[in-house]
């Protein structure tokens, strides 16, 4: 992948950001992990000048709806693109199977039957187990259960082309079982709920999040070169970056990277 393209940084509950999804730019086409809570998703790929027709593959990582429910829009704008003659192939959809009864299921609650049509036609759902591996757009993707208490969650592994590694274990702290896949990453791609200073505040750990402390020394232990933190509250949006970049650098000492949504990091 030569791009990592930021849609969303925020958790479930933030307004003042889209929720934590990206897009991997290959080429000409795009790899899109989650598609957040709503329909806040096309404005965010608009913005990126994304264009429907170039995603060919989403990864659904669980059912949160801070994660799944954008994805009712991108069935029904993909759909509608395929029933205008514009969109060529077939979309891939990656999730573990709860997930493709799940996303069936909304989909056809809420959008009409000439959308849900390409079910199985062209929209292909490919379920995924833990220690799948799959060659996507000519890199090698290893996808994982991640272990949750909470709600079945999948995140993976990928080796790109260029010899990069890159890891995304999900929304929630990278449980100790998970270490020996991560381990050798350049990149890491992490949620940090909050400030550990704000502990008691945001409460992430009856949540099962991370603060920026927790994902800061984990990356620190295992020697990952390249750390990004997100799926963050955003009471103080306006210096998040600031404030999450000084207390992360207590104990991290890589490459740190808090985006805003819409920044474009390079591999």
């Amino acid at each position: 992948m030569e791009k990592l393209i930021v849609l969303g940084t925020g958790n479930a509950q933030a307004v003042h950001c889209y929720n934590t999804c990206f897009a991997m730019k290959k080429g000409e086409e795009y790899f899109l992990t989650d598609a957040g809570g709503g329909n806040g998703i096309l404005l965010a790929l608009e913005n990126q000048k994304i264009p429907l027709e170039r995603i060919h593959h989403i990864f659904v990582s669980h059912a949160h709806n801070d994660h799944i429910l954008g994805m009712v829009w991108m069935v029904r704008m993909i759909a509608t693109s395929m029933n205008k003659g514009a969109y060529e192939g077939s979309l891939h959809i990656y999730c573990h199977q709860e997930l493709v009864d799940i996303i069936k299921a909304l989909s056809c609650l809420t959008v009409g039957k000439k959308f849900t049509a390409h079910f199985d036609e062209r929209i292909l759902f490919h379920v995924v187990g833990d220690g799948d591996q799959k060659e996507i757009l000519g890199d090698h993707f290893t996808f994982f259960d991640i272990g949750s208490t909470k709600e079945k969650q999948f995140g993976y592994c990928i080796r790109m082309e260029e010899g990069v590694r890159l890891s995304f274990p999900g929304d929630e702290p990278c449980h100790e079982a998970l270490l020996p896949r991560v381990q050798g990453s350049q990149w890491l791609l992490h949620e940090a709920f909050c400030l550990y200073s704000q502990r008691d505040r945001f409460k992430p750990y009856e949540k099962h999040h991370s603060t920026v402390m927790d994902a800061c020394r984990l990356a620190e232990e295992l020697k990952i070169p390249n750390l990004v933190l997100w799926h963050t509250e955003d009471k103080d949006l306006a210096h998040r970056k600031e404030n999450y970049t000084a207390e992360g650098r207590k104990y991290y000492h890589g490459n740190l990277y808090i985006p805003e949504d819409g920044d474009v990091l390079s591999f």
